[in-house]
C-alpha cells in the first residue's frame, strides 16, 4: 500500500487552474449543450440559461445580473455557437468577480499581523491555516499558530500537527480553555518573539447561535488589547459544497465580526462553485484563496479570470 501511495505522490499533479477546472462541478462547466447557434437571447433561452446557472449554485439574484450583462453583450444579434455564449459568460462572470480578487497582504508594520480564521465546523478552517502557514513561510514570513478552537481536542492536535510539519510554533492550552485567553497569550508570545504573522484558529460556530457568535466577538475584542488594530484580517472559511447556505453564513459572520476576507474550500468533490458569484453580488468583501483538496498546493490565491473560465468550462483569457 505504501509503495502505491508513493507512486501516486510522484505522479504529476498539473497546474492549479487545470486541477480547478477538472474538479469544479465535476469538470462539466455549466453544461451548455443547448444547440444555441442561430438563436437569440429571448425569454425562452434566458430561462434555459438561468436554469444552468442555478444548477451551478449561482443563485437567483446573481443569475439575473449575469443574464442582464449577457443581453447587453449579445444585443439583438443571433448567436454564432455554444462556444460564443460560453466565452461571453466567462467574461461576464469574470467582470463580476474581478473587484473581489484581492490577495492577502501582510502589513509588516503590525507585529504580529493577526489573522483570525472563523467559520462553522467542517468548513476547513484548520487545514486552511496549515496551508496558509506554509504559503507565508515560502514568502519569507515568520509564522506562529494559535489553537483557539479549544472545544475540540482534535482541532488542537490537528493544528499542532501542521505546526510540526512546517516547523511553526503553536500556542495551545488544554481543551476547554478560554479561547480568548489563548489568542491573547499567542499575541503576547508572537510580539515577544518578533513573529510576522499570527494565524489564529477559532471554534466552529453555527451562524444562528447567538451565544457562540458572542464568544467570537469576545475573541475579536481580546485580540485588540495589545494592538487596537488587531485582528488585522478576519477571514471566513466557507465550504463550497454548501451552496447557497454559504451566503447566509457569510452574512451572519460579517454582521458579527466585520469580515475582511473570504476563503472558499472544497471546490472539489462535487461543489458547483457558482456560490462565489452569489457572494460577489451580495457582499463587498475580498476573496482571498480557493481550495480544491487537502494538499498544501491545493490552495491558491483567488484569480477571477481563471475561476470564471473553470466555472463556465472554457480556457481563461
Amino acid at each position: 500500500m505504501r509503495a502505491m501511495q508513493n507512486r501516486d505522490e510522484q505522479k504529476p499533479r498539473g497546474g492549479f487552474f487545470q486541477r480547478l477546472r477538472e474538479r469544479i462541478n465535476g469538470g462539466r462547466g455549466l453544461g451548455l449543450t443547448l444547440g444555441l447557434a442561430g438563436r437569440k437571447l429571448d425569454a425562452e433561452l434566458a430561462e434555459e440559461l438561468e436554469t444552468q446557472l442555478l444548477m451551478a449554485d449561482v443563485g437567483v439574484d446573481a443569475a439575473d445580473q449575469v443574464l442582464d450583462a449577457l443581453r447587453k453583450k449579445l444585443g439583438q444579434a443571433a448567436i454564432d455557437s455554444d462556444a460564443q455564449v460560453r466565452e461571453l459568460l466567462r467574461d461576464v462572470v469574470a467582470d463580476m468577480l474581478r473587484g473581489h480578487a484581492q490577495p492577502l497582504r501582510v502589513d509588516l508594520s503590525a507585529q504580529p499581523y493577526v489573522v483570525l480564521v472563523v467559520g462553522v465546523n467542517g468548513s476547513g478552517k484548520t487545514t486552511t491555516i496549515g496551508k496558509l502557514a506554509k504559503r507565508l513561510q515560502d514568502e519569507g514570513h515568520s509564522v506562529m499558530l494559535a489553537a483557539g478552537d479549544t472545544f475540540r481536542a482534535a482541532a488542537i492536535e490537528q493544528l499542532q500537527a501542521w505546526g510540526e510539519r512546517n516547523d511553526v510554533p503553536v500556542v495551545a492550552q488544554q481543551p476547554g480553555a478560554d479561547p480568548a485567553a489563548v489568542i491573547y497569550d499567542a499575541c503576547e508570545a508572537a510580539r515577544a518573539r518578533g513573529i510576522d504573522v499570527l494565524l489564529a484558529d477559532t471554534a466552529g460556530r453555527l451562524q444562528n447561535k447567538a451565544g457562540l457568535m458572542g464568544e467570537l466577538e469576545k475573541v475579536v475584542r481580546i485580540a485588540g488589547k495589545l494592538d487596537p488594530s488587531a485582528p488585522h484580517e478576519k477571514m471566513l472559511v466557507l465550504d463550497a459544497s454548501l451552496g447557497q447556505n454559504a451566503i447566509s453564513q457569510a452574512v451572519e459572520f460579517h454582521n458579527a465580526v466585520g469580515l475582511t476576507g473570504i476563503t472558499m474550500t472544497k471546490l472539489d468533490g462535487g461543489a458547483k462553485g457558482g456560490v462565489l458569484v452569489s457572494l460577489a453580488a451580495r457582499l463587498d468583501l475580498p476573496f482571498r484563496f480557493i481550495g480544491i483538496g487537502e494538499q498544501a498546493d491545493d490552495m491558491d490565491v483567488f484569480d477571477a479570470d481563471a475561476f470564471a473560465a473553470a466555472l463556465v468550462g472554457v480556457e481563461p483569457t
